[in-house]
């Protein structure tokens, strides 16, 4: 564990780490309010932060003034890579794969053809974890413009591919 916040005889002390410019207490703590906050947060300053509190004289047994709070910081999904994999011949089977290198937590995937008509594909041609649509016998009518959205509980982001047979 690394000391990052202090409060004592009166002074406010901030560790030189890479969140001092960003941490502070929310509150003045004569206040008895030892909210933390911590600014432009970053993916790394996820983690378990402890919050120790020790007064002069108080008889609180050990154990009883420690709070502990587990911090994960989301991540919106990368602008996700679309490709297509196998030949697109008419009685052909060929895979559109969708991946985003970036998102906490990982994030699903979901396919959609939008152009000429909307259609939307269900396991199991569709792995929502994996972001693959396996298309098999491909018609002609099958070709279009295909959507893939990545997405997670911080947002979502978008790529496409025109499939042609």
């Amino acid at each position: 564990p690394v000391q990052i916040l202090t409060f004592l005889d009166g002074v406010v002390k901030v560790a030189e780490t890479e969140l001092k410019p960003r941490v502070g207490f929310l509150y003045p703590v004569v206040t008895h309010n030892v909210s933390v906050f911590i600014n432009a947060t970053r993916e790394r300053d996820s983690g378990q932060y402890i919050c120790t509190v020790n007064v002069v004289d108080d008889a609180t047994p050990m154990g009883r003034n420690v709070g502990v709070i587990n911090l994960t910081v989301l991540v919106p999904p990368a602008a996700p890579a679309c490709q297509l994999h196998g030949n697109p011949t008419v009685g052909a089977n060929v895979t559109l794969s969708c991946s985003s290198k970036k998102g906490k937590p990982s994030p699903t995937y979901q396919w959609e053809r939008t152009d000429p008509t909307q259609q939307v594909f269900f396991p199991p041609s569709q792995d929502l974890a994996r972001g693959t649509l396996r298309l098999t016998n491909l018609s002609l009518e099958m070709s279009g413009l295909y959507v893939c959205t990545a997405e997670n509980r911080a947002g979502f982001e978008k790529c496409s591919i025109v499939l042609e047979v």
